[in-house]
């Protein structure tokens, strides 16, 4: 059943960083952020009431409410990257966030072992080839590298303080919410000074018309993915060795990687590919070491 759910999840977080890039192509990645996050906010309140998780609250959460105030930067980031440059390339980048766990064990006096070390050196070839010189093919902008990188250690620190904001299941229910809520309350104060300032919120058609957010759906299903996401790798990582569940949850990328491939026809020139796939192994590596 680890595998089982475990593949669920890289399914889930897949196909959500497929759709969330998609919608960041015609609506303001910003925009996507909070109302995808919205969603997930009131179905995470729900699952909060039903599972009585308040029992869990503590002085912990508060290391959800940092969480909170570091993903919707790392998720605009990750979104505006999306929207630039090959989903392909972008997202195997994104998953390098693994690394900033490693990097808190380091400090805390843990030494990385060999396969944890090839996992970095791999990496790091990963990004120079992803990120390359561009000969043909489709083109990987130096911002939307940039982007992704940003993005990467954002989700990183994400990873280490909700691993930090719970110790129960019940209790990781509560801080991913608290988490959501200062999501949805940054992000939405971000979102109001940028409408403030004459910068726009809601899709675009010809001729700078506004038309209202149709996609409402479509935000709903990236938040919602998020969110089951969260729960599948929770339940693999009960039922089984927490290595095995992390490496698996984390190829979520190729499952983006397909969907760009087989819905928007993405090529990717042959050092692309490979830097994106190096990435990704670099990335299993340093789970797995």
């Amino acid at each position: 059943m680890t595998a089982l759910f475990a593949l669920a999840t890289s399914l889930l977080w897949g196909l959500a960083d497929f759709g969330g890039g998609l919608l960041a192509r015609r609506t303001p990645a910003l925009t996507v952020v909070v109302v995808s996050q919205t969603v997930a906010a009131l179905v995470l309140g729900a699952i909060v009431l039903v599972t009585q998780a308040w029992g869990a609250a503590g002085p912990r959460l508060w290391f959800a409410v940092a969480a909170g105030l570091v993903g919707p930067v790392a998720m605009l980031a990750f979104y505006k990257a999306l929207a630039l440059g090959p989903m392909g390339v972008v997202s195997p980048l994104g998953s390098l966030g693994v690394a900033v766990p490693v990097g808190i064990g380091l400090v805390l006096g843990e030494r990385p072992g060999p396969v944890r070390c090839a996992g970095i050196a791999v990496a790091v070839v990963g990004v120079l080839l992803a990120g390359g010189p561009q000969f043909r093919g489709a083109p990987v902008q130096r911002r939307a590298v940039l982007l992704t990188l940003l993005a990467a250690f954002g989700f990183g620190a994400v990873m280490a303080l909700i691993a930090e904001a719970s110790s129960t299941l019940t209790g990781l229910f509560l801080a991913l919410f608290v988490q959501r809520v200062t999501n949805v309350v940054t992000g939405g104060t971000a979102l109001y000074v940028r409408v403030r300032r004459g910068g726009p919120a809601r899709p675009r058609i010809a001729r700078g018309r506004q038309v209202p957010l149709g996609a409402l759906p479509a935000f709903a299903f990236v938040g919602l993915a998020d969110v089951a996401a969260n729960g599948t790798y929770a339940l693999a990582a009960q039922r089984g060795p927490v290595a095995v569940a992390a490496v698996l949850a984390s190829l979520y990328p190729v499952v983006t990687a397909l969907a760009a491939r087989g819905f928007l026809g993405e090529r990717l020139r042959g050092a692309q590919a490979a830097g994106a796939g190096l990435a990704l192994v670099g990335t299993v590596l340093l789970a797995t070491g």
